[in-house]
């Protein structure tokens, strides 16, 4: 997990003793110092990470979820940003849209932003990938409708659902971010792939370091939808 870098400078201190009679040279700037990160700036940005596990944190500790991770690297970017897990485990899309109002309703001004993760869960149960195309689609007019801007982090097929379901399942979250003006993740997983170290014993969940990797790959896109 990236650390924040503390810094402590120290000021030189001249005591009034013979032969002091000029100031103690300042210290050359540290790496640590040029590396330390930016203070935030600006009014508070309100994200709300609307998904499943994969946001929620499952498996994890408590400020090692994709929200905490990415909260944590945007401040360290200087981006006054608070992002909400609004993930639950096992939502599928039909879920989560049946219970986006309610998200969207509890927060205390509208977002500012609104990551959508979802589908996952659809494909793993093999469900119809139209249906879950037509929930997402549903939860983007909602987010257009309030006028929130939205960023789709993509999911593909596991390859043992066949072509003919990677085919229909795969091209969902592009078409969706083209027609709702989202701002796209293509795949969300993609920092891991093939990386079983970075796996939870399920082989299916992200360890705190695969979250870590994911944000790095990440941030850069949320920061890019906020402005």
């Amino acid at each position: 997990m990236r650390k924040a870098l503390v810094v402590a400078a120290l000021a030189p201190v001249c005591l009034m003793a013979a032969g002091c009679d000029r100031p103690t040279p300042l210290p050359e700037p540290t790496a640590a110092a040029a590396e330390a990160p930016r203070p935030p700036a600006g009014p508070e940005k309100l994200i709300v990470a609307f998904g499943d596990s994969l946001y929620a944190g499952y498996g994890l500790k408590p400020g090692e979820s994709w929200p905490a991770q990415l909260e944590r690297a945007l401040w360290a970017r200087g981006i006054n940003a608070r992002v909400v897990n609004a993930g639950v485990s096992g939502d599928t899309t039909a879920a989560a849209r049946q219970r986006l109002a309610f998200v969207l309703d509890a927060q205390p001004r509208k977002p500012d932003l609104v990551a959508v993760g979802l589908g996952g869960n659809d494909m793993l149960r093999g469900l119809p990938p139209a249906a879950a195309k037509a929930n997402l689609d549903a939860i983007l007019d909602e987010l257009d409708r309030r006028k929130i801007p939205a960023l789709l982090t993509g999911m593909l097929a596991a390859p043992n659902l066949g072509a003919d379901y990677a085919r229909q399942f795969n091209p969902i979250f592009p078409t969706l971010a083209a027609e709702h003006d989202a701002a796209l993740v293509p795949f969300f997983l993609q920092p891991i792939v093939g990386r079983d170290e970075l796996l939870q014993p399920d082989h299916v969940h992200p360890t705190a370091k695969g979250i870590e990797l994911i944000v790095a790959d990440t941030v850069e896109d949320v920061a890019q939808a906020l402005t």
